[in-house]
This record gives structure tokens, sequence and C-alpha cells, in this order.
């Protein structure tokens, strides 16, 4: 039998046909783009949710996907898609809003972790923190580390711009980098990528320098611009390193302080729980606290900053990712007193309630010695077990509050840095 063609069959064809090319169509365009669908109706899902101000309550099937380690590809895409969910683990359990964020900036040392971890298990009152833990490298046994808290709740970040993510190209180590001590002369006849810009020293930069001061301040944006649970947190963020420990006091004598600050030092900036002097004296000290000016070699460990003080900040990020010193601290000594006019007060405590168990580091990585730090921390809790949780906290010691100018370390005079960091605000 003849089919007979006429304008209606011709019409009725091609529409069929046009049918069939936009389902192939759609169909290959679907699998190709599968992960970039994902990530646009869950980004569409928590600004609608913002909109109304609701934080989003994700599924187990949204969240608590396993991160992958296989190639940088599938790293790079869990470190995106983990610090879009933003999982919360035990939050069903402490249902509560958090009266105190702790945030870790975490590397690659799990044995101290594991102590930082141990410490935080016993302080008093833990369930009422939030303790975010932000990474810059990654691993299964730092997350099973992680992973295995539960005693309070845990939200886990990632620095998206981890040498570990990117070994042979910048922010890590281009081959065609400039060697760090060849002279600018040289390094311009050899072409390399940033001829034009060593320190302040002469020397090019080293990607495993620049990541920590990179990861504070990236950070820093992070946890008060971005973490959805903390949207109207009006409280204090304390900031800690891997290689840290707690008293199990920490938590109430922090809150004390919060409370002194009030009524005996309104002006006060920050509030600081550690300091790195030897803890012989603790009986005597253990409710004492002194005001000063910040200064990087004693007040950067266990660091209490509130909203206000990082608005402080970032009115001085060019200042911070442009001068010249590869470590966050002193630079943000430097800050304190010059682009900050006023320079930042502090309020510390006189017994450290942070230890510092590292005897290992950016600058010395082959002398770990985690068991000699646990019996560091042995030593030290059972000197100072029978003076801790103080009744009264007592102002006992005012020092000058200056700026204090240093001659800066140089490792930071690479553009590439300088307009990485600054950007930070705007590609979270």
């Amino acid at each position: 039998m003849r089919f007979k063609i006429n304008k209606r069959n011709v019409l009725f064809l091609s529409f069929t046909a046009l049918i069939a090319l936009s389902l192939g169509y759609i169909i290959r365009k679907s699998n190709s783009s599968q992960r970039d669908n994902e990530r646009t109706v869950l980004r569409k899902d928590i600004e609608n949710a913002n909109e109304r101000g609701v934080i989003p309550v994700s599924t187990p099937n949204q969240v608590r996907r396993k991160f992958q380690y296989g190639t940088l590809f599938e790293m790079k895409k869990s470190v995106y898609e983990s610090n879009l969910r933003q999982f919360i683990r035990n939050a069903d359990k402490f249902p509560k809003d958090p009266e105190l964020v702790i945030v870790v900036q975490v590397h690659n040392r799990p044995a101290y972790l594991r102590l930082l971890v141990e410490s935080l298990s016993k302080a008093f009152a833990i369930h009422n923190v939030l303790l975010i833990f932000s990474h810059d490298y990654f691993s299964e046994e730092i997350s099973d580390i992680v992973q295995g808290i539960t005693f309070c709740k845990v939200l886990q970040i990632h620095f998206p711009f981890s040498m570990q993510l990117y070994p042979h190209e910048f922010p890590g180590q281009d081959p065609r980098d400039c060697p760090r001590d060849i002279s600018k002369e040289d390094a311009k006849k050899k072409g390399c990528l940033n001829a034009d810009c060593p320190d302040s020293y002469g020397h090019y930069r080293e990607a495993s320098f620049t990541q920590t001061k990179h990861h504070w301040w990236w950070k820093l944006h992070f946890v008060w611009e971005r973490v959805r649970a903390l949207q109207g947190f009006s409280g204090y963020v304390l900031f800690l390193e891997e290689d840290n420990y707690l008293l199990p006091d920490f938590y109430r004598f922090f809150k004390r302080m919060t409370e002194l600050k009030q009524s005996d030092c309104p002006d006060c900036d920050m509030l600081v729980l550690g300091n790195h002097e030897a803890p012989q004296e603790f009986r005597d000290l253990t409710d004492k606290l002194e005001t000063s000016g910040w200064s990087s070699t004693r007040h950067n460990m266990g660091m209490g900053i509130s909203k206000e003080v990082y608005y402080k900040l970032m009115g001085c990020a060019h200042e911070y990712c442009t001068y010249d010193d590869y470590n966050w601290d002193w630079t943000l000594q430097h800050l304190s007193g010059s682009c900050i006019p006023k320079p930042l007060k502090v309020m510390a405590a006189r017994a450290s309630r942070v230890l510092h168990t590292g005897d290992c580091g950016l600058h010395q990585k082959e002398s770990c010695n985690p068991e000699q730090a646990l019996q560091k921390v042995q030593q030290a809790l059972q000197s100072s077990g029978n003076f801790l949780f103080p009744h009264a906290l007592v102002l006992d010691k005012e020092s000058l509050v200056e700026h204090k100018p240093h001659m800066k370390n140089g490792g930071w005079g690479d553009l590439r840095d300088h307009t990485l960091c600054k950007n930070y605000a705007k590609i979270l």
C-alpha cells in the first residue's frame, strides 16, 4: 500500500521527528550535565529557603554522600558539594542553637587532632557548642576522627584552594614557578611565571608556606558569611588549630570572661583563652585575667572573635592580602593599630586553658612526637586539675594597649596570592 504524501502527513512527520530529536538532545544533555543540574537545584533550594528566613534541613540522601578521594576531580567535586550542603552531624541529638562556636583549622596531623578531640570530649558543657573543622588536607583517616564525634554538633568545611587539589598549578606549586632563591635577574632570563614578584627579601613564593595564611582568611570569611547555621548568631567564635588541647573548664571559663567583659572591659575586642607560657603558676593565676594590645606571640591561640571584630578585620582585607608576611598572626598584629586605627584590645587568661601540643608543623616536619605531646598534656592536667573551675574571675593586670611594629617575614610577594586572597569574599 503506497503511503500518500500530502501536507497533513508532512506536518505530522516533521512534528514527530522534531519530538524525537528533542528527546534525544534532552537525554544526552541530561547525562552530560547531571552534576551541574544537582548543584543548581540545591543552590535554588537554599536561596529560596534563605528568602523565607528558613535554614534548609537536608535529607540524609542529600547530604550524607561519601567524600570521594579517588581523583583530583572527585575530591574537588566533594569539596564543593560539602561546602554547599553543610551537613551538621548530631543536629537531631542537640537541637538547640549553639552558645559558642569553635572553629578548628586542620591540616594533616591526625595524632594531634585525636588529642584535641579527646580534650573536647571531656570538657564541661560541650553539648552547647557547634564544632566546625576547616580542612585543607583531605583524607579518610582525618575525616573518620571528626565523624566519630558524638558529644556535640559538628560541621566540616573544606578549603577549596588547597595545595592537595592543585598540586602542579597555582595556588599549589607550579613547576614553571621561580625557585625560591633565584635572583630576580636570573628569574627573568629563565622566564619563570612569577619572575616579577619576589618578596621583600628577594625570595619567591613557596606554596607550602602561603597556604596557611590563605586558609585562615578564607575560613574567617566562610564561617561568618556562608555557614547557614550561624545566620543570626550573635555570640563568639573561638579559633583553634589541630595541635591545641583544651582544659576541661574552658567553656565555663570563657563564658565568665564574656560576662566580665561587659562590666570591666567593654572596649575589649577579643577574648583569648590561651598563651604559650609554662603552667607552673597555674594555682595562683587560675582565676586571673589581663588586658593588653593584641600580640602575635601571645594571643594567637584560642582567640574568641565577635562579628563586630570580624567586620573590623574585613575592612582591612586589602592590607591583609598584600602585606608581605606569610604568617596570618604577624599580619594581624600589623593590622592592629595601622589599618585598624585603634589597636585591638585583648582580655586574656593568665593561666592558659589551651595547651599547645604540636612539636612539629610548618617549619618542623621530621620531629613529630605525639607520644611526648600526650605526656606533656598529662603533666599539665595533673598540675592544674585541682585548680580548675574558679568561682569567679578577676581582672588584675592591665598593660598598655599600643601598636607594636615588627619586621615582616616575607614569603608573600606574589601578586597571584594577593589577588586570590582579596577575592575570597566574592568566590566563596
